[in-house]
């Protein structure tokens, strides 16, 4: 059985896994909501918000994310029945990614983590929203490789956005498909089509989340917290 140790790069999905996606999306998802003197739970605002965003992305897939947010703004409003939300008001929701909040445990996970293994990002979003909250929320944590999916041209889950990560570690990073370690909360997102394309993954579940699960989950080991996962690691080097 493989160890956590034996893998040189740990490929990350960031909003879920290391931002608090949830919150963010909750949390700016108010101004429309107080504009309407409504309230709905977080499973109803997430599931609407998940719906919209899911067939926005498979209708643009070249669409920058922070644009894309912006244009689902107003059909999260439609589905939820409330009135339409002025054009300001939908630019501040798609502008808002970079101040989503870090997981408590993030950060310092991450600097432990990038001691052993070579980090890397294969996120959903934009190079301009992940550039905010690497320098705000990560607190300027180093990647060795940022993949976004303005770079790639599609959105997880395709298997493209993996063929192409596997590829750029290859040929920039020099390390093998067999060596990465796909670390992720969503299931839907990044386990199974990690498990497609033949990745090994680590799912970090973050207790509570609602988005991302799928009936069927797949990986190969299991953490609540990156906090977690960085200390089984060093328990595992300690013992080598």
């Amino acid at each position: 059985m493989a160890k956590l140790s034996d893998f040189k790069v740990l490929s990350f999905d960031v909003y879920g896994t290391l931002i608090d996606w949830e919150a963010g999306i909750v949390n700016n998802l108010q101004p429309l909501l107080q504009a309407n003197n409504a309230s709905f739970s977080k499973e109803k605002l997430l599931h609407v918000m998940h719906e919209c965003e899911r067939t926005q992305q498979a209708a643009t897939p070249d669409l920058k994310y922070h644009e894309l947010l912006a244009a689902i703004h107003p059909q999260i409003a439609e589905k939820l029945g409330l009135s339409a939300p002025p054009a300001e008001q939908s630019q501040a929701f798609g502008a808002s990614v970079g101040s989503w909040p870090a997981f408590p445990d993030t950060v310092e996970a991450l600097k432990k983590l990038g001691t052993h293994y070579k980090l890397v990002i294969i996120s959903n979003v934009d190079r301009e929203s992940f550039a905010g909250t690497n320098s705000g929320p990560l607190e300027g944590v180093k990647f060795d490789l940022v993949l976004t999916a303005q770079d790639i041209g599609s959105y997880k889950p395709d298997l493209r956005n993996f063929d192409y990560m596997i590829k750029e570690v290859q040929e920039k990073l020099g390390v093998s498909k067999h060596q990465i370690l796909q670390t992720a909360q969503s299931q839907f997102h990044d386990h199974h089509p990690a498990k497609a394309k033949g990745l090994k993954s680590c799912w970090i579940t973050r207790p509570g989340a609602i988005m991302g699960n799928r009936d069927q989950s797949v990986y190969d080991w299991k953490f609540d917290t990156l906090g977690q996962m960085a200390a089984a690691l060093e328990s595992e080097l300690a013992h080598e």
